[in-house]
């Protein structure tokens, strides 16, 4: 009986003792899985997907697990950050994201400037803006928010002339001024279907953003008739729900993409399409 009663001690003790490890094997899980945050972050596919995919491995050792979500239109990623389905997202410039604000009501702020998409004019069938003829079409997106940009781009190649004194983020068609070579401007596209048109050899030259050119295997620098330089106020940048910005993981995603190894990634892999912003 006594034998008995100590290996039925014994057996008891072994099995607290196995209980133990398991729950502590259990803690230990525990807090490993709660040193990792999930950051969801809207993107187009290029150059931001691949820019954040690059940042990707080098997040995971700061503790964070990054998931990109990508888009193909400049619509859907502020709304799915509007409905909590992103923690932020990164495609636009502050120009667009003001005027979103305005439109819709968003309450986002700018976490941080990442790069910069120089805007570039192509055409199938001229080298130059001086080349192109006398009521030439050229064509640009519906985004009100970059015709502005793209007519100070027009008017940087001598195309044409804006009002003096005006915002030139603002400026419409109505600013022009002068127009010597009685160009027709056409600005009523998606901007993801100006790739196309352009192939297509529609209009006489064709304005498209940076990363829908790079997506449709365009290079603004060797493809293009006339370009933006880097001194363009158009920086792209992470875009927050209010009071988001100043979230360790957030904070931490923009120092990422500022660091010295994601500068080098876009600098070597975009050679001048996509120009790293430090501030």
């Amino acid at each position: 009986m006594k034998k008995l009663l100590s290996l039925l001690i014994a057996f008891t003790f072994v099995f607290v003792l196995a209980a133990c490890g398991s729950s502590e094997e259990s803690n230990d899980n525990t807090s490993s899985d709660s040193e990792t945050t999930k950051l969801v972050v809207g993107a187009s596919n290029v150059p931001h997907a691949e820019i954040l995919e690059e940042a990707k491995p080098i997040l995971k050792e700061k503790g964070i697990d990054l998931e990109i979500v990508t888009f193909q239109d400049y619509i859907m990623p502020n709304k799915a950050l509007e409905s909590k389905e992103l923690d932020a997202n990164y495609f636009q410039h502050i120009p667009y994201l003001d005027l979103q604000i305005k439109e819709n009501g968003y309450d986002f702020v700018n976490a941080g400037a990442i790069h910069i998409e120089p805007m570039a004019v192509f055409s199938k069938d001229y080298k130059s803006l001086d080349e192109l003829p006398d009521g030439a079409t050229v064509i640009f997106s519906n985004s009100v928010a970059e015709h502005g940009r793209v007519l100070s781009l027009l008017e940087k190649g001598g195309l044409i002339k804006l009002k003096d004194g005006i915002d030139k983020t603002d400026a419409t068609v109505e600013d022009i001024v002068e127009n010597p070579k009685n160009i027709e401007f056409k600005a009523d596209y998606e901007p993801a279907l100006l790739p196309q048109i352009y192939n297509n050899n529609e209009g006489d030259a064709v304005v498209i953003n940076a990363n829908y050119a790079l997506d449709a295997g365009l290079n603004p620098v060797e493809d293009s008739i006339e370009i933006e330089g880097s001194e363009s106020p158009y920086a792209n940048i992470i875009t927050v729900r209010k009071g988001d910005e100043n979230k360790e993981a957030i904070k931490t995603l923009v120092e990422v993409l500022h660091s010295k190894e994601i500068q080098d990634f876009i600098n070597t892999e975009y050679k001048g399409a996509v120009v790293p912003v430090t501030e």
